[in-house]
Order: C-alpha cells, then structure tokens, then sequence
C-alpha cells in the first residue's frame, strides 16, 4: 500500500500538488508511481519561466524501467525547480513528498486546484 498524504491534491497521471498559499503549489510524483517506475535514474525538469497548460507534459522522470512523462496538474509558471535532482534522482523514490518534489508554479488558474482529485479517490484509482 503506498503512502498517500491527505493535505495534498492529485492527478490521475500520479502528480500531486502541495497548495503553499499566494497561488503557488509544489508538484511531484506519488508515491504509487515512484514504486511503479523502480530507482530513478534521471530527471529532466522544467526551467523556471517555462509556462504550461494544465495537462501538459513539462518534465521526465527516468527510471532503471522506463521513463515517463510527468504532467501540469495546473495551469501556470514554472517559479523554481528542484535542482538537487540532477545529482540525486534516487530523492523521487527516497522521499516523494519531501525533499523529493519536482518544481514549484505559479498558478494562472488556481480554480483547476478543485478539478484534482482527494487524496482518498486517487488511493482509490490504486485499488482497482
């Protein structure tokens, strides 16, 4: 069973967003998809400034298995980066809501936060 924080907003594409107030949330992967994917081996993030339509591929995530796109869950722009990936991609499958988060964006349309899923049906989608 994977760990799935509560406070935290999903996608079905396995995003979670973290809202930090101000119109600004912390995007990663869940920890269903790191445990799907295996060890990371290379991330490939988005620069700040770069802005993307929700849905929207905007990063890769390489795994010793596959690599895979990771989708906007909101509307916005990109306003930092998580920069320690590049030397520490294994931060993904060691602490996917913590020091393992991907980027931080500035909403353009914070309304598409209530369009993700709770933390309770995106558990959900695991079990089917």
């Amino acid at each position: 069973m994977s760990d799935t924080p509560s406070e935290l907003h999903y996608r079905e594409s396995h995003e979670w967003v973290r809202d930090e107030g101000n119109g600004i949330v912390v995007v990663g992967i869940s920890d269903h998809a790191q445990a799907a994917l295996g060890d990371m081996v290379y991330i490939e993030l988005p620069e700040p400034g770069m802005s993307y339509e929700q849905g929207e591929a905007c990063a890769v995530v390489e795994s010793v298995k596959a690599a895979s796109d990771a989708y906007a869950p909101v509307s916005g722009e990109v306003i930092e980066n998580n920069a320690a990936l590049e030397d520490s991609p294994e931060m993904v499958n060691n602490s996917p809501y913590g020091d393992g988060w991907l980027f931080k964006v500035q909403m353009s349309k914070p309304e598409e936060l209530k369009g993700l899923l709770s933390a309770e049906a995106y558990a959900a989608l695991q079990d089917d």
